[in-house]
């Protein structure tokens, strides 16, 4: 017998994520076996029990991963802001609620992965992961010392003073930085406050998973066991 918690289970089905799960059954929306039921942590049998929600059966979905070198002028995001093209385009052909695990703004482009395992998205987005995100930047200066020394020095980000945990050069208008931080636009920042011309930013490496030879705005189906390795 394979039993999951309540609120697990519906995560797993795509339908949200665990905390929007159990709000949905905290608001008496969520059936097993045509009962109400009031208490996420309810154990149900995946193989046996009907869970509904609007009267509608829920199952578990197959689950996909997908290593993806995104391209300039997508969003990381399921909602779409007028004619904005979103990531979730380039996967029209799977028919699941796919998503973004974490986010590159709409300028940046390089190494995300997209998954519909909500789980897993948590295992790698939480702080408590502590993973390192790399960044190649390509500016319009000839790269300094004094440049590399206010990159390192960091900024102000979403009202906190942080720092990147590595900055070096790798071409003379090119530099990587590493940062754990994950604040929104944190690299852009350090390299506005270095007073760098920024022209292109891409995500190379998340924890040991690093971006493979692919052309922007391709993709690679992999498994969890395989990501898994990187984390």
């Amino acid at each position: 017998m394979t039993t999951k918690r309540l609120n697990k289970f519906l995560a797993h089905c795509g339908i949200a994520s665990r905390r929007k799960a159990e709000e949905l059954i905290l608001s008496h929306m969520i059936k097993v076996n045509n009962k109400i039921v009031t208490l996420p942590q309810t154990l149900i049998n995946t193989e046996k029990d009907i869970v509904k929600l609007n009267n509608k059966v829920i199952r578990e979905e197959k689950k996909y991963y997908f290593i993806l070198n995104k391209p300039k002028g997508y969003l990381c995001s399921n909602l779409r802001q007028k004619n904005e093209k979103i990531v979730i385009d380039l996967f029209k052909d799977f028919n699941c609620r796919l998503f973004t695990v974490g986010r590159l703004d709409k300028d940046t482009t390089g190494l995300i992965i997209v998954t519909n395992d909500g789980d897993f998205a948590n295992s790698i987005i939480h702080p408590s992961s502590n993973l390192e995100k790399e960044y190649l930047a390509n500016v319009k200066e000839n790269i300094t010392e004094d440049h590399l020394k206010k990159v390192s020095k960091g900024a102000f980000v979403e009202n906190k003073y942080i720092k990147p945990l590595k900055v070096y050069k790798t071409k003379k208008r090119s530099l990587k930085i590493l940062v754990k931080e994950g604040k929104k636009r944190e690299v852009r920042v350090f390299i506005e406050k270095a007073l760098l011309t920024l022209l292109s930013l891409q995500r190379v490496r998340i924890g040991r998973l690093k971006l493979p030879k692919l052309p922007v705005g391709y993709f690679l189906q992999t498994n969890l066991k395989d990501l898994k390795k990187y984390f």
